[in-house]
């Protein structure tokens, strides 16, 4: 089943305490660990990952921490998925041509290609400025 790894749950908990804030703010490493329930010893891996992908800026030192790299509305849970997610699709049958004996001829091949397309067309119609917009409502900080 298709499923997303650890890594990339705690790569997009990350990217959402961040975009809760202005553009251009800077979290510490630490409160967003704590905000998010991340453990330390994943975490310096995502954020190193994160500023790899160009998601978010590091700021090394005593009042460093890190930021979104660009605007959260410019971050969708797609892009995301794929740098973090080395074989993210539904069926293999999709994704190498030589595994599925009938290719084309395959009504169900056809049905995992359309849900594949439908599962990256949602992820990638949500960005992390919808994403803090709704934390924020919950959480009572804004209204909707």
């Amino acid at each position: 089943m298709l499923r997303i790894n650890r890594q990339t749950d705690y790569a997009v908990r990350v990217l959402l305490a961040l975009a809760k804030h202005p553009p251009k703010a800077r979290l510490s490493t630490a409160e967003v660990r704590e905000e998010m329930l991340i453990p330390k010893s994943v975490s310096l891996r995502v954020v190193a990952d994160l500023a790899r992908g160009g998601f978010i800026e590091t700021f090394p030192g005593r009042d460093g921490g890190i930021s979104l790299a660009r605007p959260a509305e410019e971050i969708n849970l797609l892009q995301v998925t794929e740098h973090f997610e080395a074989n993210f699709y539904v069926s293999e049958c999709i994704h190498a041509s030589n595994v599925c004996p009938f290719e084309d001829k395959c009504p169900v091949r056809r049905r995992w290609a359309r849900l594949q397309r439908i599962i990256s067309e949602e992820l990638k119609s949500i960005t992390f400025a919808e994403l803090s917009e709704e934390a924020l409502a919950e959480q009572g900080l804004i209204t909707p």
